[in-house]
Order: structure tokens, then C-alpha cells, then sequence
């Protein structure tokens, strides 16, 4: 009986022993066990701004016109960048008054129309006319290439040699980007303005049909438009050379006292 209660005994007590290991394990086991953590927040992203536009983005210049230098990445222009391009095309840039002048110019040469005469009062008519319908055309053209998300502005060849960047000036004028600025689109918002300013000149020009006028304005715009980006791609090259000759020019000889 003895030994049989010792075994019992010792059966208990190892279980109780057991038992509290076990316990102690699963306490040991919570304790340790990281606490779950509630994801963490992310902070609300920021609105993204639109960049912003400097002087050499929105450059005219007075003979030229609307320009991209090399140095300036192309970059689609926004709704308000288009307005101040436009208002610097069409008034703040005095080289529109002499484009107004060279023009009105040759029409006072050729006394046309004739109803407006020869004298300074035909020659005010004329430059009148001709102003109207340059503010005409850039706003119809400005218009238009803001809807279709058309670049307004030549951009200088990134290119070397004469040939390829007389080729790219002359075509600029027929072909423009898109809002990708790198897929080339026909310019048709250009001719479209250059016509309608035409016709609606014609409205106010004695004597003259509509589609005469506005033929005018498409083949003026043909040889102007080549010209100026002509210019204004190699305008770095003739202001450089302009400046160099007039460093080197010769001080002017002072005339010898008399004694």
C-alpha cells in the first residue's frame, strides 16, 4: 500500500510540475509575442503644382517673334502661359509695330488700296489695317493651338551645321508639336488664323474680295514665317558677329590742336 501511495504521489506531483511549466511557457509565450500593429497612415500626397514658367519660356523677341532656345527643355505650355505669350505677341513687344510699319510701308508704296491715297492719312489707314489684322491672326491662331494643345513658339534646332538647321527653321513653319512636344502636327491653327485675319481685314479694305485677302494672308504668312525662323535660328550667330565687329572697331581719331 505504502508503495503504491509513493507512486500515486509522485505521478501528482509530476503533473502538478507539468502543469505549471506549461503555464509558465503559455505566459512566457504572451509576453513575448509582439502586440499586432494598426497599419500606419501614409500622409496625404501632395497636390501637384504646375511648373513654373520663367522669361526664357515665354520669350519674344522684337524681330522673330515667339522663340525656344537650345538651353530650355520643351515643355507644354498651360492656359495662363498661353494668354501672357499671347499678349506679348500681339501688344508689349514694340517689334509688332515695326512688322505693322514694314508692311503698311509697302503698301503705301504701291498705293494700295488707292482709295486710302498716297498722303500720311492713307499711310495711318494702312498701318491701322495691318495692325488689326496681326492681333487678328494671333489671336485666332493662339486660340487654336490652345485647343489642340499646339506649341505656339519656334524652337531653335537641337542640331549642328547649316543646312540642318535652315531645314528644320523651314519647316518649323508648316509643322508644330503636339502637347507631347516631341510628335509632329500640321500647322493648321497658324493658316486657319493667317486666312481668317485675311478676310476679316478685307471686311474694311475698300475694293477688295475676301478671298483675295485672305489668300494675301497665307502666302505672307508662307514667306514671312520662313524668314523669321530663319533669323531666329541663327540670331545667336549674327548677334555674336554683330558684337565682336563692333569690340574691334577702331577708337575714333581725335582731331589734332592748333597751336
Amino acid at each position: 500500500m505504502k508503495g503504491a501511495a509513493h507512486k500515486m504521489s509522485t505521478i501528482v506531483t509530476m503533473g502538478i510540475l507539468l502543469a505549471a511549466a506549461g503555464v509558465a511557457a503559455a505566459q512566457t509565450g504572451e509576453t513575448s509575442a509582439p502586440a499586432a500593429q494598426e497599419p500606419a497612415q501614409r500622409p496625404p500626397s501632395p497636390t501637384p503644382t504646375p511648373p513654373k514658367s520663367n522669361e526664357k519660356e515665354i520669350n519674344v523677341n522684337w524681330l522673330y517673334g515667339a522663340y525656344i532656345g537650345k538651353d530650355v527643355p520643351l515643355r507644354s505650355l498651360n492656359n495662363h502661359e498661353r494668354v501672357q505669350l499671347w499678349i506679348k505677341q500681339s501688344f508689349t513687344t514694340y517689334g509688332i509695330y515695326l512688322k505693322t510699319g514694314f508692311f503698311a510701308g509697302i503698301d503705301q508704296a504701291r498705293n494700295d488700296p488707292a482709295a486710302w491715297g498716297p498722303h500720311w492719312a492713307g499711310f495711318g489707314k494702312r498701318y491701322l489695317s495691318h495692325q488689326g489684322q496681326f492681333v487678328i491672326q494671333n489671336s485666332l491662331s493662339d486660340l487654336g493651338d490652345g485647343l489642340l494643345g499646339y506649341e505656339p513658339r519656334y524652337d531653335r534646332c537641337r542640331c549642328d551645321g547649316f543646312w540642318p538647321r535652315l531645314g528644320h527653321a523651314a519647316a518649323r513653319n508648316f509643322v508644330t508639336y503636339d502637347r507631347t512636344e516631341t510628335k509632329k502636327r500640321l500647322q493648321i491653327p497658324l493658316y486657319l488664323g493667317a486666312f481668317g485675319a485675311g478676310v476679316i481685314q478685307g471686311t474694311w479694305t475698300p475694293n477688295h474680295d475676301l478671298l483675295t485677302t485672305g489668300s494675301r494672308g497665307v502666302v505672307t504668312q508662307v514667306g514671312f514665317g520662313v524668314l523669321a525662323n530663319s533669323i531666329g535660328e541663327f540670331w545667336p550667330e549674327i548677334e555674336r558677329i554683330w558684337k565682336h565687329k563692333k569690340n574691334k572697331a577702331p577708337p575714333a581719331q581725335q582731331a589734332p590742336h592748333n597751336k
